[in-house]
């Protein structure tokens, strides 16, 4: 087993990009798959995949922004280390369960169960980048522009009070926890520019 130092020597930031990027592409195409084709050609037979649908295009969405920001969060690290390359596949571990989730929530027409579920995937998901990030600002010193960029990130920290709060209200009000899920999407759904402006301002 080749060990994490001889990992550091070799692994460069395009060669871990790459391989997320590829993951992530995966993941959208099963779930694009997931889709049953309707048996019939009215909008009659369309109804009964709206779920399924509106759970698909929710999951894309969070797919998509995770893919824009963690392209900056690369960009963002000096080097590879071990710990950046195993927080890295516990990112992608989670995200790799979004077909799953979303596939259960549509089917079921967000019953409970299956939307916490869903919540929990997401709260994952954000922990695992999170700690991406942690490692990566580690990993860069203390002069790291990721470090800089993210600040006291509250935009960060707010989307887990969020999911947990939406796990909760899944057996309580199901409607509040969609709403929830959809405002998580929302408030990420405009590009994070500020890891984009401290490297500017670092070259600069």
């Amino acid at each position: 087993m080749v060990n994490l130092q001889a990992q550091d020597r070799v692994m460069g930031k395009g060669r871990m990009e790459g391989f997320s990027d590829g993951v992530m592409a995966i993941v959208i195409t099963i779930m694009v798959l997931e889709l049953k084709v309707p048996h019939g050609a009215d909008l009659d037979a369309l109804r009964p995949l709206l779920p399924s649908f509106l759970s698909y295009i929710l999951s894309f969405v969070y797919i998509g922004i995770y893919w824009n920001n963690h392209h900056h969060l690369i960009h963002a690290a000096k080097k590879v280390s071990g710990g950046m390359l195993w927080a890295n596949l516990n990112f992608l571990f989670w995200l790799s369960l979004f077909p799953f989730a979303t596939g259960w929530m549509g089917e079921n027409h967000f019953e409970a169960l299956p939307s916490a579920a869903y919540g929990f995937v997401l709260l994952m998901a954000a922990a695992a980048y999170y700690l991406l990030q942690r490692c990566i600002i580690s990993a860069s010193g203390p002069q790291s522009v990721l470090k800089r960029a993210i600040g006291k990130d509250w935009k960060g920290k707010l989307p887990p009070i969020l999911y947990i709060s939406a796990i909760i209200l899944s057996f309580q009000a199901n409607w509040v926890a969609q709403a929830l899920y959809v405002s998580v999407a929302l408030i990420w759904l405009i590009p994070d520019r500020r890891i984009e402006r401290a490297i500017a301002a670092a070259g600069s």
